[in-house]
């Protein structure tokens, strides 16, 4: 269960976080977090200034739920259900969430699902946690003949969109009111430090899929890895998985996804077959030899240097209690690192699909 971090929607001052969910400095030390102040003692500091209008896209919506809560700066969500997220949905952050877009489908080769769909009975497809809808609207360019669905918890979709496409609020933790057999593809991406309970999530998925029909999910791993030792201990590239990790233990929405195979163990556990899954390599940058490869990560660091504040914010600040100038310190090395062609660091992503037995 996430803290109860939702308290105000007013502009007048940031969410608070109990002080017993914060971690002491011994606290982060013992696992490995290096101090917040490590970061300014070795680097220049700027007076972070950043503070964005949201954007309402879904006109149909009552006003309540444009009334965002405002976190250092960034606004978030507004109440719904115990929904907590970790990301921002202001106007920058939407910009960057429309680049990841863009590098998600080249790192899955240009594609923007896996699983072996036919495109001849593909009727009705949910696509949980669509963020800017962009994934749900190509992929109605592609199945014109399928009604999609993407849901999420803020509502920054556009309102033109394909005829076959509607967008709807919900959060994907709570109980899902659709009937059984509905879909015949649900499709999540990139929901690490959102899901509570990937267990129940792919139950749900499996009782509201259609006999025969597939789940999809990618899920990136946090931990940045080298081949050879150039990704050093005490770097910013190695304290970003410590501390994602354990802001998502904090809030009690896992980070380590790909860590534990929750996509495959949740699919088998809920009843899925035929489940087969894909690897992917994500550099930072541009620095490896392979040129499919080095485009991925070119994409990657575009996306996330478009809003390095709005992914540090939340579990940096809230969470830990660092501060903006202490955030912002940590965020200008980790983004000399990986603009640096001689640090070889990369994550790993996984697309895992699985099929509900006919």
């Amino acid at each position: 269960m996430a803290p109860n971090t939702k308290g105000s929607s007013s502009a007048a001052g940031p969410t608070k976080v109990p002080i017993s969910m914060l971690l002491s400095n011994e606290e982060q030390t013992a696992i490995g977090i290096l101090p917040a102040s490590h970061w300014q003692q070795q680097f220049t500091q700027e007076d972070p200034s950043d503070i964005f209008s949201s954007r309402a896209r879904t006109a149909s919506l009552t006003e309540s739920i444009f009334q965002y809560r405002h976190i250092h700066g960034r606004t978030y969500h507004s109440d719904i259900g115990n929904a907590e997220s970790w990301e921002p949905n202001d106007e920058r952050h939407i910009d960057a969430m429309e680049i990841a877009h863009h590098a998600y489908t080249v790192t899955m080769e240009h594609r923007l699902y896996r699983a072996p769909l036919d495109k001849n009975k593909v009727q009705k497809v949910l696509d949980v946690g669509t963020g800017t809808g962009l994934w749900a609207i190509d992929f109605a360019d592609e199945f014109p003949g399928a009604d999609v669905v993407g849901t999420d918890i803020t509502p920054i979709q556009p309102s033109w969109v394909p005829a076959n496409v509607k967008f709807e609020l919900d959060d994907c933790n709570q109980e899902w009111t659709w009937p059984d057999n509905t879909f015949d593809f649900i499709h999540a991406r990139m929901l690490i430090g959102v899901i509570e309970d990937w267990y129940e999530f792919h139950r749900q998925a499996f009782r509201t899929c259609k006999p025969g029909g597939y789940i999809e999910t990618f899920a990136a791993c946090s931990t940045f890895e080298c081949d050879d030792g150039t990704v050093k201990e005490d770097s910013a590239m190695s304290q970003w998985s410590k501390v994602f990790n354990e802001g998502g233990r904090r809030f009690g929405r896992s980070f380590e996804v790909y860590d534990h195979d929750l996509q495959r163990k949740g699919m088998a556990a809920a009843g899925f077959v035929d489940i087969e899954y894909k690897d992917y390599i994500i550099p930072i940058g541009v620095w490896h030899p392979e040129k499919e490869t080095a485009e991925s990560g070119l994409w990657w660091k575009l996306a996330i240097e478009a809003d390095l504040e709005g992914y540090l914010n939340y579990t940096f600040i809230v969470l830990l209690g660092w501060t903006p100038e202490e955030t912002k310190s940590y965020g200008d090395q980790i983004k000399k690192e990986w603009n640096n062609p001689n640090i070889h660091g990369y994550v790993r992503a996984r697309s895992a699909w699985g099929r509900k037995p006919e």
